[in-house]
């Protein structure tokens, strides 16, 4: 993992740094209201790096009452660098549920490889959730342990 690497509770002070590293807000303003939103509802947590947000994650519960890490972003100057991983080893150790789900679509190998090396399982896959991309939905087992 990245040294110096911090990972706390996001809150609005992180706002636009956020929106900053997420690519997605740059196209898709409905992106930025939700970023507001898991902030503000305590969802989002915020990895620091050398005083800055570096990445984010969002960890709910509304799948099945399960946890699901609904949105994880590393900003792409930082990546590789364990970020990720160390933001998915956080989601797991706040999730109240045996099982942690998360998704990502059949073209975001980096994604896969990451679950791959994190123990998560291919639990499904949904057609017709983007154009001509599969999303495959993973499941980790002991999501609190």
């Amino acid at each position: 993992m990245t040294s110096g690497l911090t990972i706390q509770r996001a809150d609005p002070a992180h706002v636009n740094g956020l929106i900053a590293l997420d690519q997605r807000t740059r196209s898709d303003p409905h992106r930025i209201e939700l970023i507001r939103r898991w902030v503000s509802d305590g969802e989002c947590s915020v990895a620091i790096l050398e005083g800055r947000p570096v990445g984010y994650a969002v960890l709910t519960h509304h799948f099945y009452e399960q946890g699901f890490v609904e949105m994880l972003q590393v900003d792409a100057d930082v990546r590789r660098r364990g970020i990720g991983t160390a933001l998915m080893m956080q989601m797991r150790a706040e999730c109240g549920t045996e099982r942690l789900f998360t998704s990502t679509n059949l073209s975001n190998r980096p994604m896969q490889d990451l679950l791959a090396k994190l123990r998560y399982r291919l639990s499904t896959v949904l057609h017709y959730v983007d154009n001509d991309d599969p999303e495959l939905l993973y499941v980790h087992m002991g999501g609190g342990s």
